[in-house]
């Protein structure tokens, strides 16, 4: 991953979870819950809330941009099991970064205060907790992908074996990203994802292009 930077009245908030009653989740389901609260939260602060998608596993961005992002850490202690899920927003000014284009909320309306950002988090995790604990993974995941960039959305996704190209196909039951390549569809669990700028469609053709069109960078 790479650090994140504040240069004033962005949100950087951390919540300390010791999920004893949801020991049994899987830990990669959290990005998902982490990642709705996160989107419902900012949502009411963005004028035309169709600008603000999820990208896989743990972005928001803002009119093809990145503009949030979420780390997640989990252990065990003396205490029980704890995890951490950490925030971060460019609310009020989005850093420079060279080579990355970045959004913040600011540019699309008056941005909202980091600590009114923070409570609504808390009260969306609760509710999307509430979800899970009810349903299952599975509404956590309808949810997910009715506010993800479309699938069809041409993919770059780079690994240690190099990059492959492909569309975005949706998520499998565990919540692996299902990428339509020319040899078929296959599932990803771990990656830096590239968004192909609308009107670069890939084929379903697997490569090495590195100078792939992007929209949306970050991992």
């Amino acid at each position: 991953g790479r650090e994140w930077q504040d240069p004033g009245g962005n949100l950087a908030f951390s919540v300390l979870l010791r999920p004893e009653g949801v020991a049994a989740w899987p830990v990669g389901l959290w990005p998902f819950i982490a990642g709705l609260a996160f989107h419902g939260a900012i949502a009411p602060w963005i004028r035309d809330p169709a600008l603000l998608r999820l990208k896989w596993p743990n972005d928001l961005l803002l009119g093809g941009r990145k503009m949030a992002g979420i780390l997640i850490e989990s252990g065990e202690g003396r205490s029980g099991r704890w995890m951490v899920i950490g925030f971060g927003a460019n609310l009020r000014a989005a850093p420079v970064v060279p080579g990355r284009e970045l959004a913040c909320v600011a540019d699309f309306g008056p941005p909202p205060a980091p600590e009114d950002v923070a409570r609504a988090i808390c009260r969306e995790l609760d509710a999307w907790m509430a979800v899970c604990g009810d349903g299952g993974f599975e509404p956590v995941r309808a949810a997910w992908l009715a506010r993800a960039h479309p699938v069809g959305t041409g993919l770059v996704v780079r690994g240690e074996s190099g990059q492959v190209e492909g569309s975005f196909d949706g998520l499998d039951a565990q919540g692996m990203l299902l990428l339509r390549c020319a040899g078929g569809q296959r599932r990803i669990s771990t990656g830096e994802i590239l968004l192909l700028e609308p009107g670069a469609a890939v084929p379903g053709t697997s490569g090495t292009r590195d100078g792939a069109r992007r929209a949306a960078d970050g991992d």
